[in-house]
This record gives C-alpha cells, structure tokens and sequence, in this order.
C-alpha cells in the first residue's frame, strides 16, 4: 500500500529534510480549568512546540470501572493516584464545549490544535478543527478507532506503545488502506518517568520500521526524562515528537509528574535543533568553516636543504610539515615527485609548490 514520504499539517512539512515537529500533549494538565487550558497553549508555543494535543474521552466511554477494579495487577504510576482509575478518568475529562475555545485560542497563538481522540462522537466533533489526529497507543488493536480516524484522510499520527509488531503492522495496514499520509511513532507506554525506562525505549524499532516501510514519516512519542530519547530518535530518523507539558511537575494530577515543563521542553527543542544541524546532508566534503583548517592543520612537503634549479628531488630533500598551502604538493604524493627537476631554486623550509617543478 503507498503512503507519502512528505505530509503537511496545515502549512508544515514533515519529511526527512524538514526539521522536527514537536507536538505538545496538554492531555489532562488543564486540571478542568478552560482558562489554564489557555494559558498552556501559549505555554507551549513559546517553548518551541507547534501543535497544543489534547486527549478527548469520556471515563464511561473508555475504562470499566468494575473491571478495573477487579484486576489483581496494575500499572505503577496508578497505583499513586489515590483513587480509583475510573475517578481519575473522570475528573480528568476534557470539557467538550472547550473545543472551538481552545482551536481559536490555538490559532491565535500561531500553533496547531490536535487531539486523541477515544471515541466516534469525540473525533467528529472535532473534525473541522484539527489539522491531523492522534492516535494513542491503547488503540492501536482497536480497528474501529483506528479506521474511523484515517476514514476522515487527514495525516494521522499513530503511537505503537505496549506492541507487538504484529499489532504495528495490522493498524498500519488498516490505515493505508484509506489514508496515505501516516506518520508511525515509537513509543513506551510507562509513565512513571524512571530512568530504568531508557532499556525499555527501543529506538532502534524506529530503524526496523524504515526497513519495513522506506521512507515513512517516523516518530516518538516518549514519556522518558531529560533528552536522550529525542535525541537518539531524531538521530534515526524520526521527524515527529510528542511528549507531555506541564507548567509545573509538582502539580496534582495523573500527567504532571513526567511531563516536560517550559524549561525542559526548551532545551529539548533547542537541543534537537543543533543536532538537526549537525546531522548535515551525508556527502562528505570540506565544509566551509574549515577551509582554512585545510590549510594549517594538514601538512606539506618542505625542503629540507637550499637547492638550486636543476636539481632532481631525493627522499631525504623533503619533509613534512604544516601548514599546506592550497599550491604545495602534499606528503600522499612524494612518490609522484622524487626525482622530478626543480624549476627554480628554493630555500630549505619554503613548501614544495606544484609550480615549482618541471614534470616529464
């Protein structure tokens, strides 16, 4: 099945030759308050993210309570929350009449509005507003999510925590078959932020994915600390990243606690755009800034004694030395030049100079 090595969320590229796409995952940050949902937006954009996600469900349309309650295992980070999952759910609803509030104030601030969607009516309501959607990694095995989404043929940004590559591939292929424009993200789904999650992180998936899929549009959507991640993602080759914002880690509430907070999402931006500029295009050659390095680090064969025109170049004549001048003849080509006659005379220490002998 094709998909587009290059897709636009409104008037921004993602491909493998534009920089990284940074979405910022509010999620449940907004603490139910319409107004410090506002504030995050422009939170978000000044540290350098240009899309504002949030994750649209209903408790009684996504978690069982029952069911939760009956489990005899959990996840560690729930087991802080203090109350049960279906509560926390609950509490952390996003407001649905938030949506035009919340796209407009995304508009104003210059920056994309997206979501998770997790249920039909929540992605239809937001479909004139989104540029492109999310899908989290807890649907990826959910078929009516995932194809529903891709059905609305706006770039889709499909996170593959908690899977196997089995489930990758058949909501990948779920997907394509509707919808071209497909960036396939990374992702860990443990969101206790310890650093024992860095083995668990898998960038090297994303060198599997490119195998499969050549030229996709790769990502990470990531819950780990610091930049290391990010870094090594972009490294491979991922052009989309998604982590959680907060405005402050100490906060209350199920996402602050991992989630990156102005400070930290800066420098991350920051610091994947000097490794965007290091990565460079892959053809090797002398850069600019080091045509002068070129000159004074590397060496050139001197004249180890004053000689006079006529004379034919011996191996003791010559030494090397730097600097190399851009004319000098260099140490890889002193079997080209021994026993060639000089032109002219020389000084012991002056470079040999191309110009210097008669060839033949």
């Amino acid at each position: 099945m094709k998909y587009e090595t290059r897709i636009a969320v409104g008037n921004r590229e993602i491909s493998l030759s534009a920089p990284t796409y940074f979405i910022a995952d509010i999620a449940s940050n907004h603490d139910g308050d319409l107004q410090r949902a506002k504030d995050l937006i422009w939170q978000v954009k000044e540290a350098g993210a240009e899309a504002a996600k949030f994750q649209h469900f209903k408790a009684s349309r996504l978690v069982s309570d029952r069911g939760f309650r009956a489990l005899t295992v959990s996840a560690k980070h729930q087991d802080e929350w203090g109350k049960s999952v279906y509560e926390v759910y609950e509490k952390n609803e996003y407001r649905r009449e938030w949506d035009e509030a919340l796209a407009e104030e995304c508009r104003k601030a210059g920056i994309h509005f997206m979501t998770s969607p997790y249920d039909i009516d929540a992605i239809d309501s937001v479909e004139a507003m989104v540029p492109a959607y999310k899908i989290g990694s807890g649907d990826i095995t959910t078929p009516e999510i995932v194809r529903y989404i891709a059905e609305k043929n706006k770039p889709v940004f499909l996170a593959c925590g908690a899977s196997s590559m089995e489930d990758v591939v058949r909501a990948v292929d779920v997907i394509l078959k509707s919808n071209s424009r497909l960036a396939l993200m990374q992702c860990n789904t443990n969101y206790t932020g310890s650093v024992e999650n860095f083995r668990h992180i898998n960038l090297r998936a994303l060198k599997t994915f490119a195998v499969l899929w050549p030229a996709m549009i790769l990502g990470l959507s990531d819950h780990t600390p610091g930049h290391a991640t990010v870094l090594g993602a972009i490294a491979l080759g991922a052009r989309c990243i998604e982590k959680h914002f907060t405005d402050d880690n100490s906060r209350s509430g199920p996402d602050h606690p991992f989630s990156m907070n102005p400070k930290t999402w800066q420098e991350m931006v920051g610091r994947a755009r000097e490794l965007e500029a290091a990565l460079g295009d892959g053809f090797k050659r002398v850069q600019d800034n080091e045509t002068e390095t070129v000159v004074v680090q590397r060496r050139a064969l001197y004249l180890a004694r004053d000689m006079e025109a006529e004379e034919r170049l011996k191996d003791d004549d010559l030494v090397s030395l730097r600097p190399a001048p851009i004319e000098a003849v260099f140490p890889y080509e002193r079997e080209e030049v021994l026993g060639q006659v000089l032109d002219r005379s020389k000084r012991k220490g002056e470079a040999l100079l191309r110009n210097d002998l008669k060839f033949g």
